[in-house]
């Protein structure tokens, strides 16, 4: 009888031990938060094997608002009021059944840096500098394999992984310094998983973690330390309208609808203007709002409040985490407006100076204005984005061809530039718009420009019209690439970033004469930009173009920068009369490139293809 009950007993406990050990959790997500934020509002999604049969409570007097649990027993959200935990503590969560604790959970709260709610974003104050972490440096040869990663590294492969990483980045810092940039941004440094083509890194696998192939979070920690002794400033990636199909959820959805279903795959029509359209027909917006991005990247359902607010927390955890200045966020206008408007806005409302900018491809400045915080045009509509900052698309449209149209007509040649500040009267902010002649997504400006005194014209408009210029890495040193051969060709390695590279365009020794002259140019006019708040937040003037010049103004009550661009392939000589509304009491202006004086009261004769910046005195 006492055999029978000891095996009874030994049974039962090791039953019990077992319901215990598949209840433990296996995520909390987010992994730890931070005290005082000003929305004392926290989910903590719990995941572990049938856990939401759990009552929970926990500790500290802690209120718990909300419990949800799913369709799917393995998670458990827990909705908790962090109104009074105005320090660092340690909260005990219970997970109870039948009035007993089956197990307990620690979840730690951490102390805010001071003033993080005050912290100032990315601004027209800046140039941000754009790269591609897996193409710019590898900084440690460790990591370019890792056991928990699918895909390796092979260097031979465009659409492969090459071996960029963190401590790559952290080495170059005072290299992207140099070239006058102020702000850093990477694409996703987040753990993307595929098993190919995953250096992008926009197929996110676990948005809490670093890939391991770039390194730690603790390395992420370290760059944005680094970047901030500089005076820098550090912009992260943001992906809201998506993650990758090899997301640890996708293998176990929370809900059905956690991402859009038809049911499965149902591919964008990515037609985003029937995010607005009156006219639209529903099923043409549902497949652009709904339908994937790509097959292997599921859509993320904004719509669904449980993943907004899990979306929500996760940008709020790693602002504070790691010290961010702001997001660039993809594929911005492909989300449902109203949900990514509540994410905006919730980031916002947490930092009101923080900047985010918004990817919308559009190519027309009503659209994109459409999506700029406190829009006119979106107010039509009764929407409003939030959304601080968008990128301008339509001039990147006029670069792309307007320094080859040498002769001018009523739509060709420089005015195409001019007709793209016209409309700025449809932004609520054009300082706050991202300028650029090239990223990650487009046609490399060396296959538009293999001249230099083009790419010249391109980076003098970019540096000194309104707005925030972003520099694509290897601009600055006439790096090709012909997106038409695929994505890689546009995202070649840096040379110099890869031990037993013969080019390293790193150092100014270690440069072909091509790459200094590019260097050099770069980084003139762009350290010039740093100092000159006139730049930044002058008012612009512009004046029609003629024979293909361009003339405009940035100017404030007490400066004035004088931009001429001759277009032609010509050299021409101009009178100065017409200009004098922006010149003013201005008599003469010294050229910030070649540092010669101008007399503001004859005639400027300027060689074709040839730009002059002129600070007026």
């Amino acid at each position: 009888m006492k055999k029978l009950l000891f095996l009874f007993l030994f049974i039962s406990t090791s039953a019990s031990a077992q319901v215990q050990k598949l209840a433990q959790v296996q995520k909390i997500e987010p992994p730890f938060w931070y005290a005082g934020m000003k929305n004392p509002s926290l989910q903590v999604m719990f995941y572990g094997e049938s856990i939401g049969q759990y009552v929970v409570s926990v500790s500290d007097n802690v209120t718990i608002t909300d419990i949800t649990r799913t369709g799917n027993p393995n998670y458990i959200f827990v909705t908790i009021d962090t109104k009074n935990i105005s320090k660092a503590t340690t909260l005990t969560f219970s997970f109870s059944e039948k009035k007993k604790t089956v197990f307990t959970q620690k979840y730690e709260i951490r102390d805010r840096e001071k003033n993080s709610t005050l912290r100032k974003g990315f601004d027209a104050s800046d140039v941000v500098y754009l790269i591609m972490p897996d193409r710019f440096a590898n900084g440690n040869t460790a990591n370019d394999n890792t056991d928990n990663t699918t895909e390796k590294m092979d260097r031979t492969k465009p659409s492969g992984r090459h071996g960029g990483d963190i401590k790559g980045i952290i080495d170059h810092l005072d290299y992207i310094q140099s070239t006058g940039a102020t702000t850093l941004w990477n694409t996703p440094l987040c753990e993307d998983n595929d098993p190919q083509g995953s250096y992008h890194g926009y197929a996110q696998s676990d948005v809490y973690k670093i890939d391991p192939r770039y390194g730690t979070n603790e390395d992420y920690l370290k760059l944005s330390s680094e970047i901030h002794k500089r005076n820098m400033k550090l912009v992260l990636d943001y992906v809201t309208n998506h993650w990758g199909s090899e997301h640890w959820m996708m293998k176990d959805l929370p809900t059905y609808d956690w991402v859009h279903q038809f049911p499965g795959y149902g591919q964008s029509n990515y037609r985003m203007t029937t995010q607005f359209d009156p006219n639209r027909a529903e099923t043409d917006k549902k497949y652009c709002v709904d339908g994937w991005f790509v097959k292997t990247m599921p859509d993320l359902n904004q719509s669904n409040p449980l993943l907004l607010t899990y979306l929500t927390q996760n940008a709020i955890w790693w602002i504070e985490y790691a010290n961010l200045d702001g997001f660039r966020v993809d594929t911005y206008s492909y989300c449902d407006k109203d949900g990514i408007s509540k994410w905006t806005k919730a980031i916002t409302d947490e930092y009101p100076y923080f900047n985010i900018v918004g990817e919308v491809w559009m190519h027309d400045q009503a659209q994109m204005a459409y999506w700029q915080k406190d829009s006119k045009i979106g107010a039509i509509q009764n929407y409003n984005s939030y959304l601080p900052s968008v990128m301008d698309f339509t001039l990147h449209d006029a670069i792309s061809t307007v320094f080859n149209e040498d002769k001018p007509s009523w739509d060709k040649g420089i005015i195409k530039v001019y007709e793209n500040f016209v409309n700025d009267f449809l932004y609520p902010n054009p300082n706050s718009i991202l300028v650029f002649a090239e990223n990650h997504d487009t046609q490399r400006i060396s296959h538009w420009y293999p001249d230099l005194n083009k790419y010249k014209l391109a980076m003098t408009l970019v540096a000194t019209i309104r707005g925030i210029p972003q520099l694509y890495y290897g601009s600055e040193i006439g790096m090709t690439g012909d997106k038409d051969k695929g994505d890689g060709d546009i995202r070649h390695d840096f040379p110099g970033g890869w031990n037993g590279d013969t080019n390293n365009a790193f150092s100014d020794s270690g440069r072909t004469e091509s790459q200094k002259q590019y260097f050099d140019f770069t980084a003139k006019l762009f350290n010039w930009r740093k100092t000159k708040t006139v730049i930044h937040n002058g008012k612009t003037m512009q004046f029609l173009p003629e024979e293909n010049v361009y003339v405009y103004f940035r100017y404030n009550d007490n400066e004035s920068v004088m931009v001429v661009i001759n277009n032609s392939d010509q050299k021409k000589t101009f009178g100065t009369a017409r200009f004098k509304e922006g010149i003013r009491n201005f008599k003469s202006g010294k050229d910030v490139l070649t540092g010669l004086d101008f007399d503001l009261s004859k005639q400027i004769t300027i060689d074709a293809k040839t730009a002059l910046i002129l600070e007026l005195k």
